[in-house]
């Protein structure tokens, strides 16, 4: 099933999907109180932001750092003070987009936490029905993520856990999408080749390509379409079921 411009085109040709991998941020959770959450805990160390300024500088930041970060490695290890070192940066920097003080390490340990706990995060409403179909249908299934050490236990909380066989993260692998390894690795555990698994994420190159890359499948989520959302991505495999059916009938 490689990209296509609707998101629902199966691959005809592919070997038959035996799991599914999935992205995290943004393709199973997303944080709709993100600049709310930043304007209350900067508040109690003195500094005030604007909740809709901070979302919308979030990304900028955090691809501008990606910038400065060596593509050959996770950007939480290779930080001096790891993940926390990370996060300390990233809000400095995007304190300095905002033009307003410079929070303290308090400030953003506490920010750290906050968003290492369930209260920080809400699942997409498609998430627990597709994942427990998945699970019904005989499918195994995993996470390729580029988070920090706190996935694990913010997965646990979400209630997440429970669905995934595997869960592959870079701060855990020590590089980041689009790097072969982490895909590997995860295949590794699953003890499956690239054209079982379908990749599930939001991204095209850290998600899409670098998945079709090695030989997996892959769906891009776009929740903007009406066809691009994880009820869409199992209406595409659902199709692709059905061919298998039929070549097995024809035989």
């Amino acid at each position: 099933m490689p990209q296509h411009e609707n998101n629902s085109e199966p691959d005809r040709a592919g070997a038959r999907i035996e799991a599914v991998t999935f992205d995290v941020t943004r393709t199973l959770i997303h944080a709709p109180r993100l600049g709310e959450i930043y304007r209350e805990v900067l508040a109690r160390h003195g500094i005030e932001v604007e909740p809709r300024a901070v979302e919308t500088r979030v990304r900028l930041v955090w691809e501008e750092l990606e910038c400065r970060s060596d593509p050959r490695r996770d950007r939480f290890g290779a930080h001096p003070q790891g993940a926390r070192g990370f996060w300390h940066d990233f809000v400095v920097r995007l304190c300095q987009h905002l033009e307003v003080g410079v929070p303290t390490r308090f400030a953003t340990a506490e920010l750290f936490d906050r968003f290492a706990k369930a209260g920080g995060w809400e699942l997409y409403p498609d998430v627990i029905p597709v994942l427990g179909t998945l699970r019904e249908l005989g499918l195994r299934l995993g996470v390729i993520s580029n988070w920090d050490p706190r996935l694990p236990g913010l997965l646990e909380q979400l209630d997440l856990a429970r669905f995934f066989e595997v869960v592959c993260f870079s701060a855990q692998t020590g590089v980041e999408k689009p790097h072969p390894k982490i895909f590997y690795q995860c295949l590794e555990v699953l003890g499956l080749e690239p054209g079982c698994v379908l990749h599930v994420g939001d991204r095209q190159i850290e998600d899409v390509e670098s998945a079709q890359a090695i030989g997996m499948s892959a769906f891009k989520l776009d929740r903007k379409r009406p066809d691009g959302g994880l009820h869409g991505m199992l209406a595409a495999l659902s199709t692709r079921a059905a061919l298998w059916r039929d070549v097995a009938e024809q035989r």
